[in-house]
């Protein structure tokens, strides 16, 4: 066949979505050890609100979104995609000034409002308003997985065990595992890849991120809100709160110390009760330069990467799947930011 795809997150579903589309023969292995995509907040949102800058390259990721995911939501018969304003907190007069001053630059003018929106919630405390990010929104990331998953299931496309890299057979025209041949293998199996013997190389970093899902029926908030912490309204009065960042743990067992560090941060706004009834965890495959792994190995050329997208994969999973197909079928440079080639040293190095 063409290709073996390992992983099914965000990267490998981007990835066997582009194959379906361009007429590909493939089968994906995975065996659901990592749980970032599973557990993701989900959101697509183009600005960088700490600092009020655009993330890198979202005009033309989130062009690639809103598509992408609706012929998702078309074909497999689920709701994936819900449009929700992105509501930064404001904490001074100064931070709404700054606000301003973003959204004049070009670019963030797009995506920022230029109207402070008000604080109407007796929940939240917000006496200097908000600011609202336009062309936002969630992606249910967990259901998109599952569906995926049975969908690829019922086709016979899908193999579900941990992928055992003494099993491959590089040749060269073709790779060889177990019972199947294929063109080409792609790897996106997100922190897993650290394992890799060809890959391990990269720079991925890992970041864990953990969230919890609270039920606050006084809250009433039908808006993501962002202060130290985000809240996203799911349904019957939850919400997804999150997230965090740690460096050092590589699990993806929940901590009450981050536990702690988002209620801490939730209790500063939100002043209605509230229990946490889930507390979940994963590792996000994060990139020294903040920039996605994208490309060929440097001595196997049916070799491939496809990994690295951090805390915005909804948004950069559509667009890198694609600019990687382009690259292995059509010979299109890929943009050299995502390039593996970038790392080219530290291989022959390691």
């Amino acid at each position: 066949m063409d290709y073996i795809v390992v992983g099914l997150g965000l990267a490998g579903i981007s990835f066997c979505e582009t194959l379906e589309k361009n007429g590909k023969s493939f089968k994906v292995i995975t065996d659901n050890s990592q749980q970032a995509s599973q557990v993701a907040g989900g959101l697509y949102n183009p600005v960088i609100l700490k600092r009020f800058t655009l993330a890198w390259n979202a005009q033309q990721q989130i062009e690639q979104t809103k598509p992408f995911y609706k012929h998702l939501e078309e074909k497999l018969g689920e709701v994936f995609d819900h449009e929700l304003p992105v509501l930064r907190k404001f904490a001074s007069i100064e931070e709404q000034n700054n606000w301003f001053e973003a959204a004049d630059r070009p670019g963030l003018d797009h995506f920022l409002s230029t109207i402070i929106q008000p604080n109407h919630n007796p929940s939240v405390e917000a006496p200097f308003g908000f600011g609202e990010v336009k062309y936002t929104g969630r992606i249910d990331t967990g259901t998109l997985v599952n569906t995926y998953k049975n969908y690829l299931d019922q086709k016979g496309q899908l193999q579900e065990e941990s992928f055992e890299y003494a099993a491959l057979e590089v040749k060269e025209n073709s790779v060889v595992y177990g019972s199947i041949e294929a063109k080409n293998i792609v790897f996106a199996c997100g922190f897993g890849l650290k394992q890799s013997p060809y890959f391990g190389y990269l720079p991925l970093n890992g970041t864990k991120g953990e969230l919890l899902v609270i039920k606050a029926p006084e809250y009433k908030e039908q808006n993501v809100i962002k202060s130290g912490v985000f809240t996203i309204p799911l349904e019957n009065d939850t919400y997804l709160v999150g997230a965090t960042y740690k460096w050092k743990d590589k699990t993806n067992v929940p901590t009450e110390e981050s536990k702690n560090e988002l209620l801490e941060k939730l209790k500063t706004f939100l002043k209605c009760e509230f229990e946490v009834i889930d507390h979940v965890a994963g590792i996000r495959p994060t990139v020294v330069d903040r920039r996605p792994l994208v490309g060929r190995h440097p001595e196997h050329s049916n070799l491939y990467v496809l990994n690295g997208f951090g805390s915005r994969g909804v948004m950069i999973a559509p667009y890198a799947s694609e600019q990687l197909y382009n690259y292995i079928e059509n010979g299109t440079p890929l943009d050299k930011e995502i390039n593996i080639e970038r790392f080219t040293k530290k291989y022959y190095l390691a």
